[in-house]
């Protein structure tokens, strides 16, 4: 009797399971078709010409939908959505940002939930995901950001090798020596982006008095990525902090003098690096929009941003474990979820207490 009762129990649940793929396969079938007759799609997110070329060809092939990606800094692109939403307009249908790049959306108002447009299993399911799902917003449970990266906190410091030698920077004291004086660049920490990210580690670990100290170097502030890369390349200034890999690239293919720094010993926080995605509200592309977060979020999508931008994702199906040759710690493969979250600072919690209070504090003393 009791072996006829399990076998009854493991009867249903195969065929639960079966009923609901296919319920799952229907509705994809259907949002696909929509999706072609939308036929568009529209992405905000930072450049990178190789992903955009990828996508659009990509996404044509294989869902006929056709892509446009306007490439700007995160915090203007959220500022834009903000506005346009305020006038009525709808334009944008997913954004992508690193680190609280988003955090503002949230309290605006202007975000659709993104938890209801995953359809495929592959997706949804946690059990696909190191750390289970992560998501962005993490203080209350609207779940509008979803986190797909995950680096166990990668040095985002490059130098300059004719001006200076790795060694010489070993800690972030050592930024304070008479020699660096008017040579480090610093992208902007008073808006959301990898400047603030580590301007508010420093303010964590080392205070404000050292703040103080690094603010009388002279520092080269920018809210330009490029400009930073290209001074480094140029010899204007000699370490830089907050520009992504994919800036100095063009200057390296150029053969200017540039490589990443080392990690300090005092470590750097644990990154998303722009591996956060949302979607605008009442998107005016919803299927074209589905279709889109369920491949990205996918192994194919997934796989395709780890080559391209070198930003490890956290699902457990796609390989990470080469990018540590290239500088890169994947969250996965070198820190217990436990550890991960305990050295972001990218997550709204860590928004609201730390990066918030820092970037004030930079706009009180960067005049």
């Amino acid at each position: 009797m009791k072996r006829a009762k399990i076998l009854i129990f493991l009867l249903a649940v195969l065929v639960s399971r079966v009923v609901n793929g296919a319920e799952g396969k229907g509705e994809w079938d259907r949002t696909l078709e929509a999706a072609k007759k939308e036929g568009k799609l529209v992405i905000g997110m930072s450049p990178n010409p190789e992903l955009r070329k990828q996508w659009e060809a990509l996404l044509k092939q294989k869902f006929g939908i056709d892509v446009e990606i306007l490439a700007a800094r995160g915090p203007d692109t959220a500022a834009r959505i903000v506005s346009e939403s305020k006038a009525g307009v709808r334009y944008f249908d997913v954004y992508f940002f690193g680190g609280c790049g988003g955090a503002s959306l949230i309290r605006q108002g202007v975000l659709e939930p993104l938890e209801p447009f995953m359809i495929l299993p592959e997706v949804k399911e946690a059990k696909n995901w190191w750390g289970g799902h992560i998501w962005m917003d993490n203080v209350d449970t609207n779940r509008y950001f979803y986190t797909f990266v995950a680096d166990s906190g990668q040095s985002s410091v490059w130098f300059n090798p004719n001006l200076v030698k790795p060694e010489e920077l070993r800690s972030y004291d050592d930024l304070l020596n008479p020699k660096f004086k008017g040579q480090i660049g610093f992208l902007d920490p008073r808006s959301a982006g990898a400047g603030q990210s580590t301007w508010s580690y420093l303010w964590l670990i080392k205070g404000e008095d050292y703040l103080r100290k690094l603010v009388k170097q002279e520092l080269l502030i920018s809210g330009n990525r490029r400009q930073l890369a290209e001074a480094l390349g140029h010899g204007k200034v000699a370490v830089t902090f907050g520009v992504s890999q994919y800036e100095y690239l063009p200057f390296i293919q150029a053969g200017l003098p540039m490589k990443k720094l080392p990690s300090f010993k005092e470590g750097e926080p644990a990154s998303s690096g722009a591996g956060n995605v949302g979607i605008v509200k009442n998107p005016p592309h919803p299927n074209a929009t589905k279709v889109f977060i369920n491949w990205v979020l996918g192994k194919e999508g997934q796989e395709l941003w780890t080559k391209i931008m070198e930003q490890p994702s956290r699902r457990l199906d796609v390989d990470t474990r080469w990018l540590m040759e290239k500088g890169v710690d994947p969250a996965k493969d070198t820190l217990t979820v436990e550890q991960f979250h305990k050295v972001q600072n990218f997550l709204e919690d860590r928004c609201i207490k730390i990066r918030e209070p820092a970037s004030k504090f930079a706009e009180a003393i960067l005049k």
